[in-house]
């Protein structure tokens, strides 16, 4: 049988190739710019925000002593005679950071660890999107809630506690944190190679032996971020913080007593009854810096940790 040619393709088929050819790489390099476009707005959007926060400031600093603001121990921007210490303000947030922490922390890794370890498939399925509802809830309805019912529990057990305090407002802010620690507590927790639990039970290790010992130390690096994210988020709550706080910037341990946060001092002058351009404006964008110094600090630290004890498993 005679050996037949390869059939060479007509110029048409080569026009056609030559036009999808095209046509792919104008829709890639579409694609490209188009996700190129969204980093870069998220880019200059944070860039934005910190030109923003500097500029301001500065017209700031122009009138205040960096020194005073780093140092004083006074806050009365809108009160005679003016000082503007930020030390009680950042007292009030690391209150309600550090004390919504020592309630939803114990709270959602026992909660994490139950759903990782001891729960059955339906109850972790039925209990996590549960938990995780809390976190859609609107922040100002918690503070509704802390003003009606958790500020009269409070002064019902201890009758000395002022109406706006900060029990009141760490108590909120635990639940609003909540779903944080216990969702990617729960994700590190699972994440832990089966292999480690089976080593352990192998060498007859007992259930708790295996939670306790193996899988909890193993997402230790991922356990702590998410608990300085969830710190991170109580700094940077506003509306359930400045309702249920109070407004009254001081530097006490006390958790009965009124304080006030950074986000809620910002609220305050942001009402409207401060004029624009004056000394008492330009003060929130000064509280703004320190509130983003504070946070982008928490989120560094988190991320550093992350990357110095983070377990590899092959």
């Amino acid at each position: 049988m005679p050996h037949l040619p390869a059939s060479t393709p007509s110029s048409a088929d080569r026009v056609l190739r030559a036009r999808a050819r095209l046509r792919r790489q104008v829709i890639e390099t579409a694609i490209l710019g188009f996700l190129w476009c969204c980093a870069a707005i998220s880019i200059l959007t944070t860039v934005g925000i910190v030109a923003v926060l500097l500029f301001e400031s500065a017209k700031f600093f122009e009138k205040v002593s960096v020194v005073e603001f780093m140092t004083g121990t006074q806050w009365t921007p809108l009160l005679a005679p003016q000082h503007f210490g930020i030390w009680p303000l950042l007292c009030g947030t690391g209150i309600v950071a550090l004390g919504s922490a020592l309630i939803a922390v114990p709270i959602g890794l026992g909660t994490a660890t139950y759903l990782s370890e001891y729960a059955s498939p339906a109850v972790r399925q039925s209990v996590k999107p549960l938990l995780e509802l809390l976190a859609g809830i609107p922040s100002v309805v918690y503070g509704y809630v802390a003003i009606v019912f958790v500020s009269p529990l409070i002064r019902a057990m201890i009758p000395t506690a002022n109406v706006f305090n900060a029990a009141n407002a760490c108590l909120v802010v635990a639940v609003m944190i909540l779903p944080t620690v216990v969702s990617l507590s729960e994700d590190v927790l699972r994440a832990v190679p089966r292999s480690l639990r089976e080593a352990a039970y192998a060498l007859g290790a007992t259930k708790y032996d295996v939670t306790a010992r193996v899988v909890v130390p193993a997402a230790f690096s991922g356990i702590l971020a998410s608990i300085l994210l969830a710190i991170s988020r109580a700094i940077g709550e506003t509306m359930a913080v400045t309702m249920a706080a109070g407004a009254t910037p001081k530097m006490t341990l006390n958790p009965l007593e009124s304080i006030q946060t950074m986000t809620a001092y910002i609220v305050q002058v942001s009402l409207g009854d401060t004029p624009s351009g004056t000394l008492e404006y330009y003060s929130i964008f000064a509280v703004g810096l320190a509130l983003f110094a504070s946070t982008m600090t928490m989120n560094l630290l988190a991320q550093w940790i992350l990357v110095r004890t983070r377990e590899v498993y092959e």
